[in-house]
C-alpha cells in the first residue's frame, strides 16, 4: 500500500506582492521526499491543489492514502483527493512528515522573503473545548489502569463491535515494559454506549486530560 503524508498550510513567507505563501509538501510514510509547491494565499483553491497533486502523482505511483495531521489542511486535501480518487485520512501519526516540516522551518529564516514571525510547523491551533452533547452522556466514568503487557490479550480477541488497536501503538512496539501501568478511563455508557462508541470512532481521539475542580471533568483532544 502506497501511503503519502501531506501538509498544505501557510508559512512564514511572503511573495513579492506581500501575500502570505502557502506550501504544499508531500513525502511518503518512510520519509522519502515526493513533492513541494508554493502558492499565494489568494490562489489557494481546490483546483490549484488538484493540479499540484496531479503533477506529484505523475512522478510516482498513485497513493492509496494521503495522511493529514493538520485540521486546517484536511478539508482542502479531502476535496482534492475525492476528485482524483485518493482517500485522505486524518491522522496525527505522521512522524516522517513532521520531521521534514521541522527541518524546513530551520531554513526559512535564511530566505529573503521570511517574515520573521514566530513559527512552529507542527503546532496545532487549540480551540476552546466544547461540551459533550447530552445524547452521548453515559451513566458515569472512572479512572483505571492496566499493565502494558495485558492490553493486547485483554481486548484483541473480544467480540467488541468497535475496536481500534493499531500495531504501531501496541506497548511492545512502543518499547514499553510489560509491567508499566497504562492509565485510562472507563465510561459506563448505559443506553448511550453504542452512540458514544461510534462518536469516539468518528472523531479519532489523540489525547485525554483531566481538569480538577468543582465540577471536575475530562478534555478530549481529537483528530476531527
Amino acid at each position: 500500500m502506497e501511503v503519502w503524508q501531506s501538509d498544505f498550510y501557510k508559512r512564514p513567507l511572503r511573495d513579492a506582492a506581500g501575500q502570505v505563501l502557502w506550501e504544499l509538501f508531500i513525502c511518503d510514510a518512510t520519509g522519502e521526499f515526493i513533492y513541494e509547491a508554493l502558492c499565494p494565499q489568494s490562489l489557494v483553491t481546490i483546483d490549484w491543489l488538484v493540479s499540484q497533486l496531479q503533477i506529484a502523482t505523475a512522478k510516482t505511483r498513485l497513493p492509496n492514502i494521503i495522511q493529514v495531521f493538520r485540521p486546517q489542511s484536511l478539508s482542502l486535501l479531502t476535496s482534492a483527493g475525492q476528485q482524483l480518487g485518493i482517500k485522505v485520512q486524518a491522522s496525527r501519526r505522521t512522524p516522517a512528515l513532521k520531521q521534514w516540516l521541522q527541518n524546513r522551518a530551520l531554513q526559512y529564516p535564511q530566505q529573503e522573503n521570511y517574515t520573521g514571525e514566530v513559527y512552529n510547523p507542527i503546532t496545532l491551533d487549540k480551540p476552546p473545548p466544547l461540551p459533550l452533547p447530552e445524547n452521548l452522556w453515559g451513566d458515569r466514568w472512572r479512572f483505571a489502569t492496566i499493565p502494558a503487557g495485558n492490553i493486547e490479550e485483554a481486548f484483541a480477541e473480544r467480540p467488541i463491535p468497535i475496536l481500534q488497536m493499531p500495531e504501531e501503538l501496541l506497548p511492545l512496539n512502543l518499547g514499553l515494559a510489560s509491567t508499566i501501568a497504562v492509565p485510562g478511563v472507563i465510561i459506563d455508557g448505559g443506553r448511550q454506549s453504542m452512540p458514544l462508541a461510534r462518536w469516539l470512532e468518528d472523531i479519532q481521539p489523540v489525547a485525554l486530560n483531566y481538569i480538577s475542580g468543582a465540577p471536575d471533568g475530562l478534555i478530549l483532544g481529537a483528530t476531527r
